[in-house]
């Protein structure tokens, strides 16, 4: 297993996370502080040592281990061949965007919601359409009638789903996703549904591919999956998505100039998917635990800040709106009084101002850490003094 107390050093190994600024407390960037499971250390190990890294093939166990592993945690009965291979799920949605929309088309997002999303459409010179979650007594919700309003555009060609939702932590439900995919469908609408974070979602909740829900979303859908974020392999080029209609995923493979997995990252995915389960129960438990240590905190200590209810991932949504500081201010006092590193709200879009995101996948004693250094700037308002803003990296 894995004794998530430990603090592994990151520093000096070229990490995004760690090594972009080395005088803050990096709780920004989705990847865990946590070593991966063991049989997946094992697996890159035996093949490295083989010494010979060329071109690979994707084996018959790369396909087994992924619709077994969908099949088992997700009750989702694929088809070898939907599987798709991709570096990553940013690349797949631009491939998406790409292929799937022309210049000028307008794209539906739900913000605040993953900024990446965002780059996809506009850089790809497609307009994005904002159907805003709704945020109403600490909890956030689908704007379904303004969605119905959107889908009427016949410019909209795509809507891009963040299933689970980052950053604001919902799990949607299987009613929520039936009329979104319903809208979606009665529009000629395609969806591509982020689902990175699938595997990651608190006990008593259930994650639902959109695709799984009927034979007519599965034709009209892209599902982006990997187990990195299951697994902290981000770095390893793990992921793939799933299309069950031949012609789409046809299109997409043509579009697709990447064909062939980083050596390494294969043997990952494998070990990861038929020997990662037990570590990834634990991890849910530590990260359940980080999470109740973070509500408590902040009850306790800083209680003008609210922790929005966390459904699925690791990364939690304060609410800062009541501190009495501009949404500015406090992220420039984060920064540079507190010395933490957070993902600032308003990089998520409309909606996101006035609130902070907090990657809780890390050893206790960094988020006590981090809390106590965030307690000062929220318990003591100060004047906005401090220098630039540093974030400078997607």
């Amino acid at each position: 297993m894995c004794d998530f107390d430990i603090v592994v050093p990151r520093r000096g190994t070229n990490s995004l996370k760690w090594d972009s600024r080395t005088d803050l407390l990096p709780l920004w960037v989705a990847d865990m502080d946590f070593r991966a499971p063991k049989p997946v250390i094992d697996a890159v190990i035996d093949r490295a040592r083989h010494g010979v890294y060329g071109y690979t093939i994707f084996p018959d166990s790369y396909f087994a281990a992924i619709t077994n592993w969908l099949a088992r945690r997700h009750s989702w009965t694929i088809q070898r061949d939907w599987i798709t291979f991709s570096p990553g799920v940013v690349p797949a949605l631009n491939i998406a965007v790409q292929t799937f929309t022309q210049p000028g088309d307008k794209v539906i997002v739900q913000p605040p919601v993953y900024y990446p999303f965002f780059a996809a459409i506009e850089e790809n010179g497609r307009r994005c359409v904002a159907n805003n979650l709704v945020y109403r007594d600490g909890y956030y919700s689908m704007d379904f009638e303004d969605l119905e309003e959107q889908a009427h555009d016949p410019r909209v060609k795509l809507l891009i789903l963040c299933s689970p939702h980052n950053p604001v932590g919902r799990v949607w439900s299987r009613k929520e996703l039936e009329r979104l995919g319903q809208i979606c469908l009665d529009n000629d609408i395609m969806i591509v549904s982020d689902e990175i974070h699938c595997d990651i979602v608190c006990r008593g909740k259930k994650h639902v591919p959109i695709a799984s829900l009927s034979e007519a979303l599965a034709a009209n859908s892209i599902t982006c999956m990997s187990p990195s974020k299951t697994f902290n392999l981000a770095g390893l080029q793990t992921a793939y998505a799933i299309i069950p209609d031949a012609k789409t995923r046809d299109c997409f493979a043509a579009a697709n100039k990447v064909h062939r997995a980083n050596v390494f990252g294969l043997e990952a995915l494998i070990a990861a998917y038929n020997s990662g389960e037990a570590w990834l129960e634990s991890m849910l438990d530590y990260v359940e635990g980080n999470l109740q240590f973070l509500r408590d905190f902040v009850s306790k200590r800083m209680p003008k800040v609210r922790v929005v209810p966390l459904e699925g991932t690791y990364l939690a949504w304060l609410d800062c709106a009541q501190v009495g500081l501009d949404p500015g201010e406090l992220d420039r006092l984060i920064l540079e009084k507190a010395r933490v590193w957070l993902d600032d709200g308003p990089i998520f879009g409309p909606g996101g101002a006035g609130f902070q995101r907090i990657n809780l996948a890390c050893p206790r004693s960094i988020l006590e850490k981090a809390l106590e250094r965030l307690e000062e700037v929220v318990r003591v308002s100060l004047p906005a003094t401090c220098p630039a803003h540093p974030r400078n990296i997607s």
